[in-house]
């Protein structure tokens, strides 16, 4: 089983998790085989939090509960409020689980505490766009590995910009392997464009996978 875990802090970018969090704990488009997936928020104490959209979130469990697995994920999304030292447990908590082999994910302002923490020095990654980094981490130096693209996978260190957000979550679904590869390609095709024809093919790949 994967046990994902969902960092939550103040001023948290609710839009940059909704995506990838609805269909892993939803399961409604898992294939019929697909690994157990458990979702938890994770904070560095129970204490409320509240998200930049104004909704209130109570933690499931603090840092110290992670466990340190390949079959661990931990999801770092965007926020105003990186800059506060206190969250150096949970950079430092993803270095561990990437050492092991865990996926670590982070979108937006995530990737500027990945890079303060020197996570992105020596491999492909992105942000907020070219020049972000270096502006907002004055250790920066992974420059060459730097990707001008919404998202990046790199064997398990996925990263996305703020724009990123849909294929951010279609690739740490891809990395977990939990849908159909044409349903995924559906549901991607779908949600980027709007247009009706895709959602029919999602509709299709389920009735035909399940």
């Amino acid at each position: 089983m994967f046990t994902v875990y969902v960092y939550v802090l103040d001023t948290l970018a609710d839009w940059e998790l909704g995506y990838v969090t609805a269909e892993l704990s939803s399961r409604r488009f898992f294939r019929k085989d697909a690994p157990e997936v458990s979702v938890k928020t994770v904070a560095i104490s129970k204490e409320p939090i509240k998200t930049m959209g104004g909704l209130t979130i109570v933690p499931d469990c603090t840092i110290d509960d992670i466990l340190v697995s390949e079959k661990s994920v931990l999801l770092l999304p965007g926020a105003n409020t990186w800059d506060n030292p206190k969250h150096g447990a949970i950079i430092e908590k993803a270095g561990e689980l990437l050492s092991v082999g865990a996926m670590v994910c982070a979108i937006c302002g995530a990737t500027v505490a990945l890079a303060n923490a020197g996570l992105l020095d020596q491999r492909p990654h992105t942000s907020n766009g070219a020049g972000y980094l270096e502006m907002a981490s004055p250790a920066y130096k992974g420059q060459k590995f730097f990707a001008d693209t919404p998202s990046v996978a790199d064997h398990n260190l996925i990263t996305a910009s703020s724009t990123g957000a849909l294929l951010w979550a279609k690739q740490i679904i891809e990395r977990l392997d939990v849908f159909q590869h044409d349903t995924l390609e559906a549901w991607y095709a779908y949600f980027s464009t709007g247009e009706v024809q895709h959602f029919f093919a999602l509709m299709q790949t389920l009735s035909e996978n399940r």
